[in-house]
């Protein structure tokens, strides 16, 4: 049998990235078709994998600027040419559940999430470019790309032929928005630490944890305040647009500290460690609470998405 694996794009770890690392350990032969890639995310998480880009991976900036490029995106996943294969599995969280594919093929598609950017924070998404002094001009042209990109999305939604969400708060949301049923397969958690020695950490002996990717949404600057002005400690781990911002924001305070990418052969020993983790925004699923619960680590969750769905009250969190 022919598969092929699909996901939007391969520059940052994340969960969506980690479901599709699982897929490829399962069809280690098939291609990956991609929007675009970083060779260095692809040369240390997918070494031997076939990678296929669509035409954007060639033009300058669209890796750097890529929320600029989001109109071109229908465009480039329609290009890929899918009919030899039987069967197609996509890793959606934004475009990847559009591709086309012949009448003999089967399509799975995974959703991570309806796109937020058209769906549920459309409104968000402009007022954060509001906030970041975008003129008149842009904003309308931002609104009527929203416009055209939801248009086709919702069409494409009725593309795959069998739709799986990773958490019953995604698949309420599919519902919603698209009108399908979605099918909730939640996503591989690595225990993380099996087997690993603990040791004290000396910088910061009472500490609260983050890991995650640096977006405006994840609502991390909202927690740097918080512990600043609680005056307990706090490590940031991941990368993301928000990085300069949110180090301006922690300044010379010595209780916060963003360390930036850790690897996954380091973060058993935050895990382990830390007096407890923290998510301050409505997560699809959430992968990492989980790996920090894994080490019997409290998880302090807003109380919304896919937390709901695996943080105990009053037992794990």
């Amino acid at each position: 049998m022919k598969i092929a694996l699909v996901h939007d794009w391969l520059i940052r770890l994340g969960g969506a990235e980690r479901v599709l690392i699982a897929f490829h350990k399962i069809f280690p032969e098939a291609p990956i078709y991609t929007l675009f890639f970083d060779p260095k995310f692809v040369s240390q998480y997918l070494p031997k994998a076939k990678i296929i880009p669509s035409f954007l991976n060639c033009l300058a900036g669209a890796k750097k600027f890529h929320p600029w490029f989001k109109i071109l995106m229908p465009l480039a996943i329609e290009s890929f040419d899918l009919r030899n294969f039987d069967a197609v599995f996509s890793s959606s969280h934004e475009f990847s559940h559009g591709i086309l594919t012949g009448p003999n093929t089967k399509h799975i598609s995974y959703y991570h999430s309806p796109s937020r950017l058209l769906w549920d924070r459309t409104h968000e998404y402009v007022e954060d470019f509001k906030r970041r002094g975008r003129t008149k001009l842009k904003l309308s042209l931002i609104r009527l790309g929203q416009h055209f990109l939801r248009l086709w999305d919702y069409n494409s939604s009725k593309r795959p032929d069998i739709m799986i969400a990773n958490s019953r708060h995604v698949a309420e949301r599919i519902k919603k928005y698209y009108g399908r049923e979605a099918r909730v397969i939640y996503p591989p958690i690595e225990q993380a630490g099996r087997g690993y020695s603990a040791r004290s950490f000396s910088g910061a002996p009472d500490y609260y944890l983050i890991v995650s990717q640096l977006y405006p949404h994840k609502n991390i600057d909202l927690v740097i305040e918080t512990f600043k002005l609680l005056n307990l400690n706090l490590l940031i781990i991941g990368e993301g647009p928000e990085k300069r911002r949110l180090q301006k924001l922690i300044g010379d305070r010595a209780n916060v500290k963003l360390l930036g990418f850790v690897p996954d052969s380091q973060l058993p020993y935050y895990y382990q460690n830390c007096s407890g983790y923290i998510i301050a925004n409505e997560e699809d699923f959430g992968i990492s609470p989980l790996e920090a619960m894994s080490q019997g680590k409290p998880v302090l969750a807003f109380r919304s998405g896919g937390a709901r769905e695996t943080v105990l009250e009053g037992i794990t969190g």
